[in-house]
């Protein structure tokens, strides 16, 4: 075979529709990009005032113990220069009042994280830098030098966070650190490993069970709807605004920079639930808890410290036990169960708790206290959604069910409020995980597709002129979650009635405003934006090519299958054996009735194709330091047999809309309300 063909046909060829990533890989559960918008949406109604000051009743604001935590142990504040987020974005957020655009409750969230920015000692031995990133970075004494745990999302924050501590840190400055931890397979959690890595070449890495597939897995395959849908949770495009984003209920924003991902030298807990390491002299306890905030991860107990470093099982309030962006449903039993171990292992002697959110909580009794109130929490979620669906409560029901039943304590608590997850989603979650999402009743079986149904719909109204008065009245009464489920309709038969769109969005508006849970909040804003000028620039970014080129074979060939338009595959099927002599691997790659299978296999099998490339080679590519081209070339990828089944896979695959659309955009000349929409 010619060179020149050789070369044409490979870069037709694995990964060449693979590589081209549009996947959120390995982007956390609660990422977002900063907008550059400055949103100046309409005013509060009366009703939304209303709710919210009612909603306001029932919390307990005489209670200011977490801004007490924020301010304990503050040893220097940020400054411009250190912080890679600039709290000057959220310099609207006033300390004394509540918007009248924003939910009560997270606008206080708002408050509490605006507090958090500075270098803190958590209790001798322990730092934290917090108000760099959404997560938190602490830094450990050991023996020699420093542990980290929980590296930041990005590069910069953690190389601007390390700086910032050594330069304050009281002793300990010129000691290096030792040994990098990584509590989960989010990537606030290990993002900027790089750049601890690149000042301390030595540092060991630690990281929990199965970190490095989870974190490759869970959202390749469904990347690009994921990262889609990721815009809407974060209100990526939205602008920090009172109008737009005021929180990201974990902490106050998301650095910008790149995420990175140093592999682990060791991963944790393989050989049960608690496994005690001594790192660097200092003995640790680890606790498995995959499967719970996140598919790995784990807690640690410092027994000399008495300290107990939770990750992301607990903080300031209520987790996802789903992600609107998507992902996997998280076992709330199990959460629940985790949580009662810890209590049960160090519950007795435990004096500081401290975690990747939020401020830490000091002394044995107001530990356990936390602690037993979030176990019980997804214990509460877990059961009381089980209990409803039990007596015949459906899906659709079971998130306004489950509010009427919760226990005065957990609503009194601060930290149990749904700033991330909500009651009403999760509950739905649960059914989800033990039920599916079909209720039973036959209506719901195999409903109409939604454009065909909203067209009926509207012709079942009486036409949308009828529909959109019904709803002018109601909007007036504030009936707007029916407006919204009416609304959606109409726009969706007819994407160019202006009335009814502009209705719709200023129905989403109000139920923004109302949101206590900051995903639903930025949903509701993001969907009346796009409602009113269509999609905007600065949704989320793919995940690095860092992260990325730790992708297994396996992984990048079922993110191909997922690729492939079966009405095309079905006419072209082929088989090829896929060679990767770094890691001493064969893949057998067969296209079948309009389906791409892969396997590991012992050896090569008769096929039309032989494609040999190594790993690392594979690693080049994905970190844009190589083409499939230039190995070729180089002689680094060969191919042997009948190279026409490169062509033909390239010809099934399709290559994702990175903005497809979610709720129905205005055509041009049909926008409205856009002037609430400018660049800064």
């Amino acid at each position: 075979m010619k060179t020149s063909i050789l070369t044409a046909s490979i870069v037709t060829a694995l990964a060449l529709n693979a590589v081209s990533f549009n996947t959120s890989a390995a982007q956390h559960d609660h990422d977002h990009v900063h907008g550059d918008l400055n949103v100046n949406g309409k005013t509060a109604t009366q009703t939304t005032l209303d709710l919210n000051k009612a909603f306001s009743a029932t919390l307990d604001w005489d209670n200011r113990q977490a801004f007490d935590n924020n301010k304990r142990g503050l040893i220097a504040p940020l400054d411009k220069a250190s912080a890679a987020i600039m709290f000057d974005d959220y310099a609207f957020i006033d300390q004394e009042s509540v918007s009248a655009t924003v939910n009560p409750s997270l606008y206080r969230q708002a408050q509490v994280n605006m507090t958090a920015a500075g270098l803190y000692e958590v209790r001798d031995g322990i730092y934290q830098v917090r108000g760099t990133d959404l997560s938190n970075i602490t830094f450990i004494r050991s023996d020699n030098g420093w542990i980290v745990y929980d590296v930041l999302l990005t590069k910069e924050a953690a190389k601007a966070s390390t700086e910032f501590f050594f330069k304050h840190v009281p002793a300990g400055k010129g000691l290096p650190i030792v040994a990098m931890i990584y509590s989960h397979s989010h990537a606030d959690h290990f993002g900027g490993s790089r750049a601890i890595q690149d000042m301390f070449p030595d540092v060991i890495v630690y990281g929990a069970n199965g970190i490095t597939k989870e974190t490759i897995d869970e959202n390749v395959l469904a990347g690009n709807a994921m990262s889609r849908r990721t815009a809407y949770q974060y209100g990526a495009t939205l602008g920090a605004h009172e109008h737009g984003i005021v929180d990201a209920g974990l902490g106050k924003a998301l650095s910008k920079g790149e995420i990175t991902y140093v592999l682990p030298d060791h991963e944790l807990n393989q050989k049960g639930k608690f496994e005690t390491v001594k790192i660097d002299g200092l003995e640790m306890v680890f606790i498995d808890t995959a499967g719970t905030e996140a598919p790995a991860g784990m807690a640690t107990y410092i027994p000399s410290m008495k300290s107990l470093w939770t990750g992301e099982m607990m903080y300031h309030g209520m987790h996802n036990v789903y992600t609107l962006r998507g992902a996997k449903v998280r076992d709330s039993l199990k959460w629940s169960k985790d949580i009662n171990e810890m209590i049960n292992a160090w519950g007795g002697e435990v004096t500081t708790l401290f975690g990747s959110h939020s401020s830490p909580i000091w002394g044995n009794e107001p530990i356990n206290d936390f602690m037993k109130l979030q176990r019980d929490n997804y214990g509460f979620v877990h059961n009381q959604s089980l209990r409803l669906a039990n007596q015949g409560v459906v899906m659709q029901d079971i998130g306004d069910e489950i509010v009427k039943v919760l226990p005065n304590s957990i609503q009194q608590a601060w930290h149990t409020n749904g700033y991330h997850g909500s009651y009403s989603h999760n509950a739905r979650a649960v059914y989800n995980m033990y039920l599916g999402y079909f209720d039973m009743n036959p209506a719901n079986l195999n409903p109409l597709p939604t454009h065909p149904e909203a067209t009926k719909f509207v012709e079942y109204m009486g036409g949308a002129d009828a529909v959109v008065n019904k709803a002018q009245a109601d909007y007036k009464q504030g009936e707007y979650r029916f407006v919204a489920t009416a609304l959606n309709k109409v726009v969706m038969a007819e994407p160019d009635n202006k009335a009814a769109r502009t209705l719709l969005a200023d129905t989403y508006e109000q139920l923004g405003y109302q949101s206590e849970t900051m995903g639903w909040r930025n949903t509701y804003l993001t969907g009346a934006q796009e409602l009113r000028v269509g999609t905007m620039p600065g949704t989320p970014k793919t995940a690095s090519a860092d992260v990325l080129a730790e992708m297994s074979i396996t992984n990048l060939l079922d993110y191909m299958a997922v690729k492939i338009d079966s009405s095309i595959a079905q006419h072209t099927p082929f088989t090829m054996n896929v060679l990767i002599p770094d890691l001493n691997e064969i893949h057998f790659v067969e296209m079948s009735n309009g389906n791409l299978n892969n396997g590991l296999v012992t050896k090569a099998k008769t096929a039309d194709a032989t494609l040999t490339i190594n790993k690392a080679d594979v690693t080049q590519i994905l970190l844009g330091k190589a083409t499939l081209a230039e190995l070729a070339k180089a002689g680094k990828a060969t191919i042997t047999g009948n190279a026409n089944v490169l062509e033909e896979l390239k010809a099934a695959s399709v290559e994702f809309d990175t903005s497809f659309e979610i709720v129905p955009r205005p055509s041009k000349g049909n926008e409205v309300d856009a002037h609430f929409y400018k660049k800064h």
